[in-house]
């Protein structure tokens, strides 16, 4: 079973919180929870329509599972909706009539808005809209909170709580989620793809496949680290990098007539534009 630690009494989350959907996401989070002592897995609930995935994450947390959505509504105080978004509104029928005024919902669907939720459930239910991305799964993730109408401050902080066992949290108004999913949501995707080039790269430049990922990979990381924690720009950064006719200023002169900046650009705002396509489709 997962090691936890269990905070004292007064620091530790005197709730409980139920999972519907225990995917990837899901894991990630019960995981950070527990390991922060926020929660205890006796407090930890989640359904899943798959078996396997179930009987996993019971084994390895040691948390209650079930197979009735509604169960978990009745069980918990704090409801997680970590469920794909062409889901949500047969789930949303389903707990809608043992949800009450006094539970938080928490949802981490892309595309789909406070409003939406509280429509659904037909009453004045607190909605937390959270973008979370991939890397909450090694505690390094990037989450984005709004709140819906009926959300409190309070909800916020719990939220923020959370979230914060995987990784960073910011706050923004609603309107900008398709946005956040555009950059930090697809993000990972594009940082990726990037050092898979970079690898190609170096590949073709005669270095041996497993050196040259290991050295696109840590250059990525090494040079994220270093915009987090100096807080400098990183056009600051990279000029430190770039000496006067040097091979740094080369490389650049190429990745700029290649248009790298415009197409980053470009993929964000597809991204953001294709989540608000997938929001205006539910109904």
């Amino acid at each position: 079973m997962y090691k936890y630690t269990v905070l004292k009494e007064e620091k530790a989350m005197k709730d409980t919180i139920g999972f519907i959907g225990a995917g990837n996401m899901a894991e990630a989070l019960i995981k950070g929870i527990v390991t922060a002592g926020l929660f205890s897995p006796q407090t930890i609930h989640a359904s899943d329509i798959r078996d396997a995935q179930l009987k996993k994450i019971k084994r390895t947390y040691g948390i209650k599972t079930y197979k009735d959505n509604a169960e978990i509504v009745t069980r918990t105080g704090t409801i997680l909706l970590a469920i794909k978004p062409q889901n949500m509104k047969d789930v949303l029928s389903e707990i809608a009539p043992v949800m009450s005024k006094s539970h938080l919902i928490i949802s981490i669907a892309a595309g789909i808005t406070t409003h939406y939720i509280v429509k659904h459930l037909k009453g004045t239910i607190p909605v937390i809209r959270i973008m979370p991305n991939t890397p909450a799964l090694i505690q390094e993730g990037a989450s984005v909170i709004s709140k819906g109408k009926h959300a409190t401050e309070s909800h916020c902080k719990r939220a923020e709580k959370l979230f914060g066992s995987v990784g960073t949290v910011v706050t923004v108004d609603e309107s900008l989620m398709d946005a956040v999913t555009g950059l930090s949501g697809s993000g990972p995707a594009y940082v990726f793809l990037f050092i898979e080039a970079l690898a190609d790269a170096g590949v073709k430049m005669g270095l041996p496949r497993t050196v040259a990922l290991s050295l696109a990979t840590q250059t990525c990381l090494g040079a994220a680290k270093m915009v987090s924690e100096t807080g400098k720009h990183p056009a600051q950064l990279r000029d430190m990098v770039t000496s006067p006719g040097g091979t740094t200023i080369s490389g650049l002169h190429k990745l700029e007539a290649g248009g790298l900046r415009t197409t980053l650009i470009d993929a964000v705002e597809a991204a953001t534009k294709r989540s608000k396509e997938l929001g205006s489709t539910k109904g």
